[in-house]
């Protein structure tokens, strides 16, 4: 095999601060992440001590007010620290991702007193977030969920189910969609609720593809009895708290999948580079190098979509648009880039040697999470025609 030590991105950041930022999280990649990344996988264990450590470095707050324990940083410079962690372990990427979702809805449309309350904790007090909105019946059609919370007094009672989520039964705090209303968009509010309410629990984690580490969940809502202080917004604002939510979101997890697919790259050059075949390199062959150099165009591609729309975000322009597409367009590179470095590992890509196996059986997730890239195209094309005709 080659001694190739693959080299990092070369990122252009705005700030000696950010640059600093992106050392910080490289070390801590080196050191507790990447050694046991496969193994840990491998043993479906969720790495919680990991998520303690970014939290105590300043790294689980980073797109938020540092008045409240965030760490005031843009997205152009957040996306690229979740890139890095991705591309180590998908399991502490998209967790990171997850959890800034699930503080998203306090964070911006949360009273004063409620964020001072609770978002130092949720930003850098060592909590982990998990965010709830889709349901066994009410997927892709988010605003037909039925869990409810009834209003009793100066409390509100919670019954439901929420499924598929990320973090379900290790999180500290859930940020839940319930409907307190009518039927649809205009009946829904969101509300803040804590991981050890009574009546709250989680069932068994799903056998997945993929993430074996990260806990994907049912979360149950039997009779969870929440305070009218912890209602986020506005009753009947909870639907569209949720979509703006998913439009930073969907950002994330496009860096996270441009991490996977630079990862994967990074295997196949190394592997390329090193495999002798009839008194060569395969590295040699025009075949693969023309696949090797499809795979790094996708990926600096990808990763230009996903930095224009965070910089829109950050300059306060509309990005809802530019999300969907750079959702659709990274993870589906991310789908082409890790099936294409199993390929060029051959019969070696498809065992549990090498980790692109691996990367390959993540990335698929990444074209259903926050919204499936049919979903994505659905978005794109209602900004570009309008609404479908009915």
């Amino acid at each position: 095999m080659s001694d190739r030590v693959p080299q990092p991105v070369e990122r252009q950041l705005p700030t000696e601060e950010s640059r600093d930022l992106i050392a910080l999280v490289r070390d801590i990649v080196q050191r507790e992440i990447a050694p046991r990344a496969a193994e840990e996988e491998d043993a479906g264990r969720f790495p919680r001590e990991i998520f303690s450590l970014l939290s105590e470095s300043g790294l689980l707050g980073l797109p938020y007010d540092s008045e409240y324990g965030g760490g005031d940083q843009p997205y152009e410079v957040y996306l690229q620290v979740l890139e890095e962690l991705a591309a180590a372990r998908l399991t502490v990427g998209l967790g990171v991702s997850v959890h800034s979702l699930s503080c998203h809805a306090l964070a911006g449309y949360g009273a004063k007193e409620q964020q001072s309350e609770h978002l130092p904790a949720m930003l850098g007090g060592g909590l982990l977030g998990a965010y709830c909105l889709s349901e066994p019946a009410s997927g892709s059609d988010a605003a037909s969920l039925r869990t409810k919370a009834v209003r009793d007094g100066d409390d509100w009672v919670v019954n439901g189910t929420k499924a598929w989520i990320t973090h379900g039964g290790v999180a500290d705090f859930y940020t839940v969609m319930a409907r307190t209303g009518q039927e649809g968009a205009r009946g829904i509010t969101a509300f803040l609720v804590p991981g050890d309410a009574p009546g709250l629990s989680a069932g068994a984690p799903e056998k997945k593809m993929g993430m074996k580490g990260s806990p994907t969940a049912v979360v149950n809502f039997d009779g969870v009895r929440i305070p009218d202080t912890r209602r986020i917004g506005e009753e009947g604002q909870g639907f569209s708290i949720a979509l703006s939510a998913l439009d930073s979101g969907r950002l994330g997890i496009a860096a996270c999948a441009v991490g996977v697919a630079q990862a994967a790259l990074d295997e196949a050059v190394s592997y390329a580079t090193g495999r002798q075949q009839f008194g060569r390199p395969i590295a040699d062959f025009q075949g693969l190098r023309f696949m090797l150099a499809d795979m790094a165009t996708r990926i600096e591609a990808g990763r230009a979509l996903y930095l224009a729309a965070a910089r829109r975000r950050d300059a306060g322009l509309p990005f809802s648009q530019q999300a969907a597409m750079a959702k659709l367009f990274c993870t589906d590179a991310a789908m082409s880039v890790t099936t294409d470095a199993v390929q060029v590992l051959g019969g070696y890509g498809y065992t549990q040697d090498f980790p692109v196996e691996r990367l390959m059986r993540e990335a698929k997730v990444l074209q259903i999470v926050e919204g499936t890239n049919q979903i994505q195209r659905m978005v794109i094309a209602r900004h570009l025609a309008g609404p479908e005709s009915r």
